[in-house]
């Protein structure tokens, strides 16, 4: 499996902590505050999604939209040009177990009751407490990895790789993908770690 940190969208404000996202059997489970957001893709649609128009707010709504024609305007979580994606690649976990769990927490998601004032996005997300990284961190915790711990996509990032670093069945192996460099979009960002004792940790 891959666990991936996607570096912060510096003219995005609600990119300011970076995104998470988690390849298992080459599957990529994607969790985030918009409803549609919330799926499974394959590698390709993760990194390369195409550009379809520019780098830019909606004209409609000043922000992200995905319009019925798949035309993505400030498609901010994923795509390797958008963001500098950190990844590193475990070996050794129970992948099925994983992918069950992750399969049954997106089935949560899909399955949750919309708000009728806002139906395109996932009432019980929560910045804090329920994000793309608490939910990555609950599936690593309930497939036997309790030590894992962090709120935040880097904080997990950081904390996952120290944790499994060195564990006797473990293998792990870490890549930087540099963002690919297009006018459009500026470069991106490292996102703060918000628990201090990553910043010793990640050493």
């Amino acid at each position: 499996m891959d666990l991936y940190y996607n570096e912060r969208l510096i003219k995005y404000f609600v990119s300011l902590l970076g995104h998470t996202a988690i390849n298992v059997n080459r599957s990529i489970f994607n969790f985030s505050h918009l409803i549609n957001e919330n799926e499974i893709m394959e590698k390709e649609d993760f990194f390369f999604r195409p550009a379809l128009g520019e780098f830019a707010p909606s004209p409609y709504n000043g922000l992200c939209e995905n319009l019925e024609e798949d035309r993505v305007f400030y498609d901010k979580f994923r795509r390797n040009f958008m963001r500098t994606i950190h990844q590193i690649s475990i070996f050794g976990l129970d992948t099925e177990k994983m992918m069950a769990t992750l399969k049954q927490s997106l089935d949560i998601i899909l399955n949750t009751t919309p708000d009728p004032k806002e139906p395109d996005k996932y009432k019980d997300f929560s910045i804090v407490s329920n994000n793309c990284a608490t939910i990555i961190r609950d599936v690593f915790n309930q497939c036997g990895s309790p030590e894992i711990k962090g709120r935040f996509p880097r904080d997990l990032f950081v904390n996952t790789s120290y944790n499994l670093f060195g564990h006797p069945e473990v293998d792990l192996k870490y890549e930087k993908l540099p963002q690919l460099i297009v006018p459009e979009a500026p470069m991106s960002m490292v996102s703060p770690l918000l628990n201090f004792r990553n910043y010793f940790r990640k050493n």
